[in-house]
């Protein structure tokens, strides 16, 4: 082969080449990476602070705080403004909870058949301000008719200090006489007709709503 016909042919190899190149970049970029490859999720969007960074900054660093950390304390301070936290729990001490409500509660006497019964006297509250702090194996439950009311207690002592009512499933029912001393400052009690409970609860204007954040 002579050297004009060798030089054309390692052109057209380097053209090949530069032109398979640009195929192969036309597809890792057609949509970011290569044809076939999954897109990689947008990663957490960055909050500007503007000119609290500095505060925030020297917040966190504080108080030994991670961002999320932080966060929960800002957003739960703004979502649990007047209100207070309780704490209580049952008789002999295996379970116990913290709730977030106002320190003047409102509490439903029910005359149901089970909560005549147990003297079921209750506030209910969303169930994210609802805590179980401790003995959840130490709870047993306890249903009937539509077993839409979770009424649990504790398995050693008896004592119901809260449960999901019926009318409520997205809460809690919370018993105010189970709550540790210095926190209620008032208690209102509403009866409710619970012999009637169909009836009574789809006339209650506002009782669905206290299970809502």
């Amino acid at each position: 082969m002579g050297r004009g016909a060798a030089g054309g042919a390692r052109r057209s190899r380097r053209a090949s080449a530069a032109a398979g190149g640009t195929r192969r970049a036309r597809n890792r970029n057609a949509g970011g990476s290569p044809a076939g490859a999954k897109a990689e999720p947008p990663g957490p969007a960055v909050i500007d602070l503007g000119a609290q960074s500095g505060r925030w900054a020297a917040f966190q660093e504080r108080h030994r705080l991670s961002c999320e950390e932080a966060a929960r304390l800002l957003l739960d301070a703004y979502e649990y403004r007047g209100l207070v936290k309780h704490t209580g729990g049952c008789h002999c001490g295996a379970i116990r909870f913290e709730v977030w409500a106002s320190a003047d509660l409102h509490v439903f006497n029910c005359n149901c058949s089970i909560c005549t019964k147990k003297q079921n006297r209750h506030f209910i509250v969303p169930a994210s301000r609802f805590k179980l702090l401790k003995g959840a194996d130490n709870l047993t439950t306890y249903t009937f008719n539509t077993h839409r009311a979770q009424h649990t207690f504790c398995k050693t002592c008896g004592v119901q200090s809260f449960y999901t009512p019926r009318s409520n499933p997205d809460g809690y029912g919370i018993a105010p006489h189970c709550l540790d001393d210095g926190t209620v400052q008032t208690i209102i009690t509403e009866d409710i007709n619970g012999k009637e409970w169909e009836k009574a609860v789809r006339e209650h204007k506002t009782i669905r709503d206290m299970s809502k954040p």
